[in-house]
């Protein structure tokens, strides 16, 4: 089997990749922080016309029907320019939430006019989870997906109370929500509520070590610029063995880490509800990548590294969030060890992308 990404999918990671490092740079990042409401809405509507919101909605509803896999290079790219707009947020765990809901015929009047909305470019909508005590710019969203115990709750903007939080990374905007868990405004609950919520515990973990590679790989990329023109004693700091292995080891981090994130992907794609030990080994792996990333590259740039005037700080900040966003490495690697513990546990190279391990514990459990 060939496991590569196609043609078309590397061609659209280049394309969505090229656009962003034209639109999102450290001077247009900065300039977010100066504003009210943090987003750029001109790079918004332009994200909407390219059809990123619609990606992986079903034809059925409206939507082009991709896949976690079609996505999960364009969400490394978001993380290499560190958007500060929640686009993956919103394409690989909202909007996938409210298909599921749809999907199992569950909700209310209101869940098929946000899903419209979404696709339409009218509507936003922010999800709140137990995990994630704060939501990221939840002052912009017109709709609220929130939970309650194994209860969903589809909450509009006006029946929501926000409370300004801060945040290490200056371009992230949270907010604690509270919020009246009414029957009216209950989409799911019992245990339709937390397999939808395991599933979104997954695909936000997912969406998370995506970034975190392409931010892994931002700082890098700069490093290697900067230690280049950067001169010391007459030759470029880079010549020095200690900054090569510096660089060298967060390469070596990136690499390992980039197909465990696709083969996460790949698990999430097939059953979302079953992906709890590939995921949780994506995000322990992309974290730990960027982790050093952050370390080693602010290390390589110097005192100056430490500066809030130095670009890099942009990225370290994002990685420092992002690695305790939706389970820190404890957490996952928890999940990871009651994994290997089962005895039902199918582990192996023949399991490693094979539907067996995944539709097989489905029919077991």
């Amino acid at each position: 089997m060939n496991f590569t990404f196609t043609q078309d999918q590397l061609d659209f990671q280049d394309a969505i990749a090229s656009m962003l490092r034209s639109e999102v740079t450290a001077d247009t990042v900065r300039s977010r922080w100066a504003t009210t409401a943090g987003v750029d809405e001109r790079f918004l509507s332009q994200v909407h016309e390219l059809g990123l919101n619609s990606m992986l909605v079903p034809e059925a509803l409206g939507g082009l029907g991709l896949g976690v896999t079609d996505f999960i290079l364009l969400a490394e790219a978001c993380g290499e320019v560190a958007l500060p707009e929640p686009v993956v947020e919103s394409v690989m765990v909202s909007t996938p939430l409210l298909v599921d809901i749809l999907d199992q015929g569950l909700g209310n009047a209101d869940i098929q006019k946000v899903v419209d909305g979404v696709l339409a470019g009218d509507l936003r909508v922010s999800l709140g989870h137990a995990i994630n005590p704060c939501i990221n710019y939840a002052d912009s969203a017109d709709w609220f997906l929130v939970s309650e115990g194994d209860g969903i709750y589809l909450v509009p903007k006006e029946a929501i109370s926000l409370k300004a939080r801060k945040s290490v990374d200056p371009s992230r905007r949270l907010f604690s929500v509270s919020f009246d868990p009414r029957d009216h405004v209950r989409v799911a609950d019992g245990d339709v509520g937390a397999r939808l919520q395991r599933s979104t515990l997954n695909r936000g973990a997912l969406a998370n070590a995506a970034q975190l590679v392409g931010l892994s790989r931002g700082m890098l990329d700069q490093s290697v610029r900067y230690t280049t023109d950067r001169e010391q004693f007459g030759r470029a700091i880079g010549a020095n063995q200690a900054v090569k292995h510096l660089l060298a080891d967060v390469a070596v981090q990136v690499e390992y880490a980039k197909p465990v994130v696709y083969r996460a992907a790949y698990t999430v794609g097939v059953s979302p509800n079953r992906a709890d030990f590939a995921v949780s080994h994506a995000k322990s792996a992309a974290a730990r990548a960027a982790l050093m990333a952050s370390r080693h590259c602010t290390q390589v740039h110097g005192a100056m590294g430490y500066t809030w005037e130095c670009d890099l700080q942009i990225w370290t900040k994002r990685a420092w969030a992002l690695a305790r966003e939706w389970g820190d490495e404890g957490f996952h690697n928890n999940r990871i060890h009651e994994w290997l513990l089962r005895k039902d546990a199918l582990l192996g190279p023949e399991f490693t992308f094979g539907r067996g391990s995944i539709t097989d514990l489905e029919k077991a459990g």
